[in-house]
């Protein structure tokens, strides 16, 4: 699982060309260039990672906003908007996500979903946030084609960023009048989770109304039979049943729930080249289903890649990332249910999302990197990686939910060690509390586009200069692989200075960074993190300093100062 380093990979060249000139003396650090590898675990502990609901984000396509019957008649910002896959494709070719630093888009998932809507107790629902899948073989129409899926990821891959589907194994979506409960033997209906130990967290339903998959059974069980009815209208049913025996005889699984699941999942990767996962409700499935998909996926990645090789972005493994509710970072690798600890790394998960990010992100910025900088790269999660977030379409407990600290909200997450997660919407202050919705639907409002075009105010802050702040961070994220994977050191407590080096064999990148300084001229310790001589550049102002007596003075009106090697 290695990433092949070369000149035109930006991304993964995060180890800056680093010639000093003039550095003489056995005390200089080596900081030259590497052509080693860097691992793929490596650069996911670094990743900047974009988070967006597919219906939410950008309409690219208004011909499908309505397909398979469904109205517009539903609660508040609970019905599809028109957001779709050829929406972040534009966003991708426009360079939104370059300006960001982004390396890595999650989208909701987008197969087929139920056609009706449900009542969730805070009113009439439809399945625009592709958590109630229907058919797994299909792509929604209200998302788009597999041409528009195509050129999403062919587009992704030729700017170095990499495509994280969001895969459901857990549960279907809800029973409505159009769309029938699946068959007893392949789902559950009771009991409710109660989550008393690991056997009610896992053998149970969510919620009501929401089929459980019975992704424990070993039994094989038929096919669905409105799925055949289904396939068989659509004139692809002898298609998908002689893709599943030669998949089941090349596997030798039986033919159990949770194996077509992922032969159907992995298909994805297979003709498309996704490159990794974003497993949901990873605590609410047996460990062990995932060490399987992960295999299947892995093999479904290296097919696409030597049939495609003009295509891919490098030869590195297939990603894993796990939703384990209420995980965080806090000394421990395991997930603690009660009466069993699960440690979800050893089942095929590089990272996990981090739950614990946004209540740490109060803490002083030296405590909080410190922290994280201990845990991740010398502690009990050195090697494995968590992803960060301050927002997210289901935490109702957000940090800064008021959009008040939308600065130091980008400060906090964009510096802190581990990948980060951008969640739409974040860096341009898109609102978490709307009038007239209620529940998670705060949280799920449209992309706040006509903000940005009208610079409108934030608090005190314009939007444009909100996004100006992230895109400054998350730049200077994706040039610097110490940001998120290396080791933290304070160099000065008032103001408040901090390096971060990265040291891995053959490769190394270092970094220091200024925070809370005097508008003006500056004065930052360099010590030994850069050789006397060294001309650095101040990835927020875009100004250079050149290293003397073991310092850098820098002049800008900005309190944020942000050293490494220019390019």
């Amino acid at each position: 699982m290695k990433i092949k380093t070369t000149p035109l990979k930006q991304l993964l060249c995060c180890l800056i060309l680093l010639g000093w000139a003039g550095c003489e003396g056995p005390q200089a650090p080596d900081v030259s260039v590497s052509t080693a590898p860097v691992t793929i675990e490596t650069f996911w502990e670094n990743a900047t990672i974009y988070f967006l609901l597919t219906d939410r984000f950008y309409n690219g396509d208004t011909t499908n906003d309505l397909s398979l019957g469904r109205s517009r008649e539903a609660a508040y910002l609970r019905n599809f908007m028109g957001g779709d896959i050829a929406g972040i494709t534009r966003k991708i070719e426009e360079g939104y996500f370059d300006s960001l630093g982004v390396n890595a888009i999650w989208f909701t998932p987008v197969v087929e979903q139920i056609r009706g809507s449900t009542d969730e107790g805070q009113g009439e629902t439809y399945a625009y946030h592709g958590y109630w899948a229907r058919d797994w073989t299909r792509l929604d129409p209200n998302f788009g084609s597999k041409a528009d899926l195509k050129a999403l990821v062919d587009a992704a891959h030729q700017r170095d960023i990499r495509i994280l589907m969001d895969v459901v194994i857990n549960h279907t979506g809800p029973v409505t009048p159009q769309d029938p409960q699946w068959p007893d033997s392949w789902v559950r209906t009771q009991p409710p989770c109660s989550y008393q130990g690991y056997e009610s967290t896992v053998e149970c339903t969510l919620v009501e109304n929401l089929p459980d998959i019975r992704t424990g059974r070993t039994e094989a069980v038929a096919l669905p039979p409105f799925l055949r009815e289904k396939w068989a209208a659509e004139e692809r049913l002898d298609q998908e049943l002689q893709e599943l025996d030669a998949f089941f005889d090349r596997t030798g699984y039986p033919r159990a729930p949770r194996y077509y699941l992922i032969k159907w999942l992995t298909d994805w990767v297979r003709e498309f080249g996704i490159d990794g996962y974003r497993a949901d409700t990873a605590k609410h499935v047996e460990e062990e289903v995932w060490q399987e998909l992960k295999r299947e996926a892995e093999i479904a990645l290296r097919e696409w890649k030597a049939a495609h090789p003009d295509a891919k972005i490098d030869d590195s493994g297939f990603f894993m990332m796990g939703e384990v509710y209420g995980y965080g970072l806090g000394g421990e690798r395991p997930y603690d249910f009660g009466d069993r600890e699960v440690d979800y790394y050893r089942y095929g998960f590089e990272s996990l999302i981090n739950f614990a990010f946004k209540a740490d992100a109060e803490k002083a910025y030296d405590n909080l990197f410190q922290d994280y900088a201990n845990n991740l790269t010398k502690g009990p999660l050195e090697g494995v990686g968590v992803l960060n977030y301050i927002s997210s379409h289901d935490d109702g407990a957000p940090f800064d939910r008021e959009r008040r600290r939308p600065m130091k909200a980008a400060t906090k997450l964009m510096l802190t060690p581990g990948a980060a997660q951008i969640y739409y919407g974040d860096e341009t202050a898109r609102p978490l509390q709307i009038d007239s919705a209620k529940g998670d639907a705060n949280l799920r409002s449209f992309m706040n586009w006509d903000a940005i075009e009208q610079n409108l105010p934030a608090g005190e802050f314009s939007t444009r200069e909100i996004l100006t702040h992230w895109r400054k961070l998350g730049r200077f994220r994706r040039e610097h692989l110490a940001v998120g994977a290396g080791r933290h050191e304070r160099l000065q407590q008032s103001p408040y200075v901090f390096s971060r080096i990265f040291e891995e064999g053959e490769l190394s990148d270092r970094v220091i960074v200024g925070l809370d300084l005097p508008s003006g001229v500056k004065t930052l310790p360099i010590r030994e993190v850069f050789p006397e001589g060294s001309e650095l550049k101040d990835y927020y102002s875009g100004k250079t300093a050149t290293v003397s007596e073991g310092k850098v003075l820098l002049d800008s009106p900005y309190s944020i100062v942000l050293l490494g090697a220019g390019n």
